[in-house]
């Protein structure tokens, strides 16, 4: 049975006062056994929330592509693992935006947590104008195929791939729940006729892409969402507890 998920993707936010005091509120509250809980906060609190939360995982926001050397700025897979962090954003439409991240680049930060005996949380997603011009699929389908063409599937089943639709980040607009399972069984699918049906049925596909409160239960309960990449209804305890008790 796959995994649900439910990840909280914090970005550049909260002092650190504020970053605590939602730290300490989360992890006092109760979520459903079967759901697999991870927040992403930013890298400057990862050690301290480390030894501090006992009811989720914390995850970093990126990794470098590196394995050490020059790169100011930069933290390696060994060093997140050395914390014993599990899990590792990337290829985030953000960083594919803002730091000119290409699919080479985004797959060896991949590599690099694979290494390290951590899992990635994949990032995919298509623009508004691929979604118009009806080549959603072929986009995904591209940002995928490095995974498909160079992992065996023990590799593959590390990982945790998230589907975020470019166009519904930050802005309020929400892939239809038709929409988002259309694009996740494609992914299953994709995976399936690379791997197979087992491997296929064990990867965990979550939905980014203002996921709130009040769409997330319709959104959880299509076949093939396991679960949802939440950007900023995480950084509201209330509305983070309300998601991740929608399955």
């Amino acid at each position: 049975m796959r995994k649900k998920i439910v990840a909280g993707n914090w970005k550049m936010n909260l002092n650190r006062k504020a970053a605590f005091q939602l730290i300490e509120t989360i992890d006092s509250l109760k979520f459903s056994n079967n759901v697999e809980v991870i927040i992403a906060p930013p890298s400057i609190y990862l050690e301290s929330f480390l030894g501090k939360v006992k009811n989720f995982n914390i995850s970093s926001q990126d990794v470098s592509a590196n394995d050490n050397g020059a790169y100011t700025g930069e933290f390696s897979a060994a060093m997140l693992s050395s914390l014993s962090l599990k899990y590792s954003i990337v290829g985030h439409s953000e960083r594919r935006l803002y730091h000119g991240e290409t699919e080479e680049m985004i797959f060896n930060k991949a590599k690099q947590l694979l290494k390290s005996n951590m899992s990635p949380i994949y990032c995919c997603g298509e623009l508004l104008e691929d979604r118009k011009s009806e080549n959603h699929f072929k986009v995904v389908a591209s940002q995928l195929q490095p995974l498909l063409d160079n992992l065996n599937s023990d590799e593959l089943e590390k990982f945790i791939i998230a589907y975020e639709p470019v166009w519904a980040i930050g802005t309020g607009l929400t892939a239809k729940p038709s929409d988002a399972q259309d694009m996740h069984s494609y992914i299953r699918a994709l995976i399936k006729e690379k791997f197979s049906s087992s491997i296929a049925d064990q990867i965990s596909i979550i939905y980014g892409g203002s996921c709130k409160p009040d769409n997330a239960k319709e959104l959880f309960s299509m076949e093939d969402v396991d679960g949802g990449l939440i950007g900023g209804a995480s950084l509201d305890a209330d509305s983070f507890s309300a998601i991740i008790n929608s399955f």
